[in-house]
């Protein structure tokens, strides 16, 4: 295998032409500084509007205007065919051109679903000029993990439409990843460190998020050099499409991770031992205060330049989740942190995550407040949260986790949002500074994605049900009396879920390991329904109803099987109880009808998925296999990608780590494959203790499943089925909903 050094060389050059070609909104100066004429070139707009509406790019003119210190904005006139939106970067003119789309012509692309096959041919024109200026400077998307659950074998077209998507949606902050083993990679072969020690050491793509979090390291490994190299290229390509849109690439920064045995090959590099993550060991933290950290911090920067530029933003996390100071004063250590930061990227911004006691007021009182960005994991979960006290007025993003793991479940604390955001926004002495955009995974809840988004480009709260109808109108390009309807109820149930407790909805217990007790899929999920299940199941009788003239929209078909599965998937909350209830009064025939129900619903959920690509487990798998050169490297890739959805990791941290099952989804082949043989092999073992008189059949679940995750078989890469049809059967297999008072479970 070749050093990646000579390939990097390269990279600089280029990153160098980038750089001062491109200004981030971070980086670009105020208006009055700037001399008349265009602020930038906008051609990258226009290519990427090429890609989202190809029939109707040439009716757009797309103007440069300088931002001046009140920030970002955008505004949108014209006549009909001839639509005229001006921005303050490539990426502002796309959110304009996004307004325009959602405002005017009533049609939707969303993350994911689109109505745009009902724009007209010419465009209807604007009512007079719309100008929408950002409430906050700071908008930021992704979180850590999201590389790992949304999938770290992605191509650049994939990658591609996500920045499209997000840029449309008023990013201008995005979370890059990609590519950073091989900044580790090179930096710690100076530090005695050999090619092979640190393959062995980098995780698995789709685990590498935890691993740079300094959760974990190894699992899913070796990785080989070519996967390394391929992984930076991706990155850069990343870094400069963000770049050419006017976005800011936030990168890893360099905090202390290190390898086992770094003191022997380095004296004076004294190391902290962070002991166990659920199950794994941690790697060793590098005192930052020794004289041998701000030489690793310099390399580490030095070769991310080399591979992918600057930025002025840089995200990492000190003693995440748990990790150890030892004696290090945590004051001291980030003061460090951030002198090797300042010293490597000067005027930089260091990004940290708000989550449970993270950022420690330690850190944030430590260091130069204005050159620190916390985006808060936890603005809409709980209550009586007082963020300027909690980080002592350090500058903050309003965030939200709606999803966590990549689950398929609906739902979100939407009203939250249109309320506390605006709240938090306008009292005294508000340190809110931006949003935050941070599900675990990403690629599912496209209304709640919207509405998020638009928090910063409004000012006053959200009408919460004038926003859903006027969504309702354009997720399928035209109004229509069901479609409302079901927006409504779906508004009133999964997405009007209150604060104090959790960000997410339950997930769904067809994906949970089996026992007759069990109450969440994932360790860490809702325990119980987080809204009325009957407005899921009605809002799918009220969408299959919607004009047929809509159905044909992408956006349709993708809300019919969701909607459609998020009802079957809640159907699962009331019918394993039954079946329990059978069992323990050991009434075989009553166990039996409830356990044929299971199967048979677990049956129809994955001829329901299977109807759209995006519930496809055959995508993940054949993206995985694609980064592989070889048989062995295709087959450690696919590993990765299936473990990560099942057990997650070894037997330690599956089991008593709690990791199983934590990035639960319902995807065609998943379910038939995995889901349903664990219930169907638990359900006959209860089936033949019940006849038998004897205990049920001890199983080893981890072995189950791990056998499934060391297999190759393929699964389908494109639909099948009528999606319309089988939605209608699953709302035919639902039992309709006891009448008031009846104490009827059937």
């Amino acid at each position: 295998m070749r050093s990646l050094r000579p390939w990097a060389a390269l990279c600089a050059a280029a990153a160098l032409v980038l750089l001062t070609s491109t200004l981030t909104p971070s980086s670009a100066p105020a208006a009055a500084s700037l001399p008349d004429g265009p602020a930038f070139a906008t051609h990258s707009a226009r290519a990427a509007l090429a890609r989202l509406l190809p029939r109707h790019v040439s009716q757009f003119t797309l103007v440069a205007a300088n931002r001046p210190a009140s920030g970002d904005w955008f505004s949108v006139s014209g006549h009909a065919g001839h639509v005229r939106v001006r921005g303050t970067s490539p990426a502002v003119i796309l959110s304009g051109v996004n307004w325009y789309l959602k405002y005017t012509a009533k049609v939707d692309i969303g993350w994911p679903g689109r109505s745009t096959a009902q724009l007209p041919r010419t465009l209807p024109a604007p009512d007079g000029t719309v100008r929408r200026q950002a409430s906050v400077p700071h908008r930021f998307a992704l979180n850590d993990t999201d590389d790992g659950y949304s999938g770290a074998y992605r191509d650049w077209a994939s990658y591609e439409k996500q920045i499209d998507l997000l840029a449309l949606h008023g990013a201008n902050e995005v979370f890059v990843q990609m590519g950073a083993d091989a900044v580790y990679y090179e930096t710690l072969q100076e530090f005695g460190y050999s090619k092979e020690e640190l393959r062995s050491w980098i995780p698995g793509p789709a685990h590498q998020p935890w691993w740079l979090m300094q959760n974990m390291s190894g699992f899913a490994g070796p990785v080989s050099e070519r996967l390394i190299e391929d992984r930076a290229a991706l990155g850069r390509r990343i870094a400069h499409r963000l770049r050419e849109l006017g976005m800011t690439p936030v990168l890893p920064g360099y905090y202390g991770t290190v390898p086992t045995g770094f003191t022997d090959r380095n004296p004076g590099g004294t190391v902290v031992p962070q002991g166990q993550w659920v199950g794994f060991e941690r790697p060793d933290w590098l005192d930052p205060r020794t004289d041998v950290f701000p030489r690793v911090a310099a390399s580490f920067y030095r070769h991310q330049r080399e591979l992918f530029g600057d930025s002025t933003m840089y995200k990492m996390d000190l003693l995440h989740e748990g990790g150890r100071p030892g004696d290090v004063p945590i004051g001291k250590a980030a003061q460090a942190v951030m002198k090797a930061l300042q010293t490597a990227r000067p005027g930089a911004v260091w990004t940290l995550l708000g989550w449970q006691s993270n950022p420690s007021t330690q850190i944030v009182d430590a260091v130069d407040k204005s050159k620190l960005l916390i985006v808060d994991g936890l603005s809409d979960r709980y209550d009586g949260l007082d963020r300027e006290s909690a980080w002592h007025g350090a500058p903050y993003a309003f965030g939200t986790i709606p999803n966590f793991g990549g689950h398929t479940t609906v739902g979100a604390n939407t009203a939250v949002w249109a309320e506390r955001f605006d709240q938090w926004h306008t009292k005294a002495d508000s340190a809110l500074a931006g949003i935050a955009y941070l599900p675990e995974g990403t690629g599912g809840n496209p209304v709640a994605h919207e509405l998020f988004t638009e928090l910063a480009w409004r000012t006053g709260p959200v009408d919460h049900r004038a926003w859903f109808a006027a969504y309702a109108e354009r997720r399928y390009g035209r109004a229509d009396p069901h479609a409302a309807r079901a927006w409504e109820l779906l508004r009133t149930g999964p997405y009007s879920m209150p604060s104090g407790t959790w960000s997410e909805a339950q997930d769904s217990l067809f994906t949970a390991r089996p026992r007759l007790t069990a109450t969440s899929a994932a360790s860490w999920s809702p325990g119980a329904m987080r809204y009325d299940p009957d407005t899921v199941r009605r809002a799918l009788a009220e969408l299959l109803k919607v004009a047929p003239a809509l159905r044909t929209t992408d956006a349709y078909r993708f809300d019919l099987v969701d909607v459609a599965r998020q009802a079957l998937a809640n159907r699962s909350r009331s019918l394993l109880p039954e079946i329990k209830s059978a069992y323990d009064a050991g009434d075989l025939s009553r166990f039996r009808t409830g356990a044929a129900e299971w199967k048979g619903d677990l049956v129809l959920l994955d001829r329901l998925l299977a109807t759209d690509t995006r519930f496809l487990l055959g995508p993940w798998l054949a993206d995985a296999r694609s980064w592989g050169r070889t048989g062995a490297e295709r087959d450690a890739a696919e590993f990765d990608a299936r473990s990560i959805l099942t057990t997650w990791g070894h037997r330690s941290g599956s089991d008593s780590g709690g990791l199983r099952d934590y990035a639960n989804r319902e995807w065609s082949g998943l379910v038939s494959d995995f889901y349903a043989k664990r219930w169907t092999t638990y359900l006959d073992s209860l089936d033949t203790a019940l006849v038998t008189g004897r205990p049920p059949a001890t199983v080893d679940w981890f072995a189950l499943e791990n056998a499934w995750n060391q297999r190759h078989d393929s699964y389908p890469l494109k639909p099948s089925g009528d999606p319309v049809a089988t939605a209608a059967a699953v709302l035919d297999a639902l039992p309709a909903p006891a009448p008031a008072g009846s104490g009827a479970t059937r």
